[in-house]
């Protein structure tokens, strides 16, 4: 049996805190603009929580194979949800620039513990399908977030909207609390517990992550504010909503394929996908190119999450797994911190037109990281000498 009663409670569980920290990321520049921000600041704000969240992530990574898991979570949690409770309540930028920087440590601790606690619920020999399946969560839990955060936004304000986040990281708690194994690491007799940063054999699988994500967050920021500049009548949240269904889709249509298809070929295949979105957004006059885009952004950005992640975890063995998902994590947050902020810098200084092509030079930069550690990330021996740093 591939998924036990506690491992779905996780997935679950990682399910709400990406929906609570992705609903709010296309609010905040928006929210900040109601009280007095400008343009470049509202951009800052937005990527305050990632980049937060990237400092943060080693000393994540280093405590989630020392610590007991549903302790760290728990924490993670618990600081979302006062910190989402923060952003929905936040009297001025600066209440609310403290928030989001709260908010990325807390987001830390929950992604690198709940992977890690999730990886060691899998049988060995399927762990690429099972981390499929926790990179589906994620994927989910940010395409959900953003369409029901835009949907509350637009019906009740951002305040409303940034309290659901907070009620997401909740019930995220409340999982978390309701696992049975707590996650407590084993023991290793024979090494000294020391400070890693991460480990070199997952940093590929970070950097290719990293290329993908910046165009899908510049796509998740300013995808309503391109609409409108460019008068556009197109259902913007929606984008999100496909986006969702085809990556479920996929999931089931792939199976088995993240344990068998090799990592560049998976590279390829996604970034010829992406780059079709891209191209889409580029093009679109009406709604049909936006709902077309949709799942071909699921075929590129959310394909690689999962297969990103369990190449890292394959890569680093059993033992090294916390260290593997902080290293895939950091590249996931220098993807998520730059996104917005590549697209606020195109979105005010090129002509509208060339915003999607530019977001498109990612995919060729991730087919050369793929192809040169190409040997790295075929070779799915756990056996090997530790490369960290």
């Amino acid at each position: 049996m591939l998924l036990t009663r506690d491992a779905a409670v996780i997935l679950g569980a990682t399910f709400c805190y990406l929906a609570s920290a992705m609903l709010a990321n296309p609010l905040i520049a928006g929210f900040a603009g109601t009280l007095g921000a400008a343009a470049a600041l509202m951009g800052v704000l937005t990527a305050l929580m990632n980049a937060c969240s990237l400092v943060v992530r080693p000393i994540a990574g280093n405590l989630s194979d020392r610590l007991p898991k549903r302790a760290l979570a728990g924490a993670g949690a618990a600081l979302m949800l006062a910190t989402g409770l923060g952003q929905a309540l936040a009297p001025s930028t600066a209440v609310l620039a403290a928030m989001r920087l709260a908010n990325g440590a807390g987001y830390s601790l929950c992604s690198v513990c709940m992977a890690t606690w999730f990886a060691k619920t899998l049988p060995p020999v399927r762990v690429g399908q099972g981390v499929g399946i926790f990179g589906l969560m994620n994927a989910l839990g940010m395409a959900v977030g953003p369409a029901l955060g835009i949907a509350v936004s637009d019906t009740l304000g951002y305040r409303p909207a940034l309290a659901l986040s907070a009620a997401f990281a909740g019930l995220s708690l409340v999982g978390i609390l309701l696992v049975r194994d707590a996650g407590v690491p084993r023991a290793e007799k024979d090494e000294r517990p020391r400070l890693r940063l991460l480990d070199v054999r997952a940093v590929p699988a970070a950097l290719v992550v990293a290329l993908f994500t910046i165009p899908y967050m510049a796509t998740q920021s300013f995808l309503v504010s391109y609409a409108e500049a460019c008068g556009l009548d197109v259902p913007t949240g929606l984008f999100f909503t496909v986006y969702a269904v085809a990556l479920m889709a996929l999931r089931v249509l792939l199976g088995r394929a993240f344990d068998r298809v090799g990592f560049v070929s998976f590279v390829v295949a996604s970034g010829v996908s992406a780059a079709g979105s891209l191209a889409l957004l580029a093009l679109m006059d009406g709604p049909v190119g936006l709902l077309l885009a949709a799942p071909l952004m699921a075929g590129g950005y959310g394909v690689m999450c999962s297969v990103c992640q369990s190449t890292a975890v394959r890569a680093v063995g059993p033992e090294h797994v916390g260290l593997a998902n902080s290293t895939y994590y950091m590249g996931f947050d220098i993807g998520m911190t730059l996104g917005p902020v590549i697209g606020g810098a195109l979105f005010g200084s090129v002509d509208l037109a060339w915003f999607f092509p530019a977001l498109a030079l990612t995919v060729p930069a991730a087919f050369a990281v793929a192809v040169l550690s190409g040997g790295v990330h075929q070779n799915r021996s756990t056996g090997q000498t530790t490369n960290e740093m």
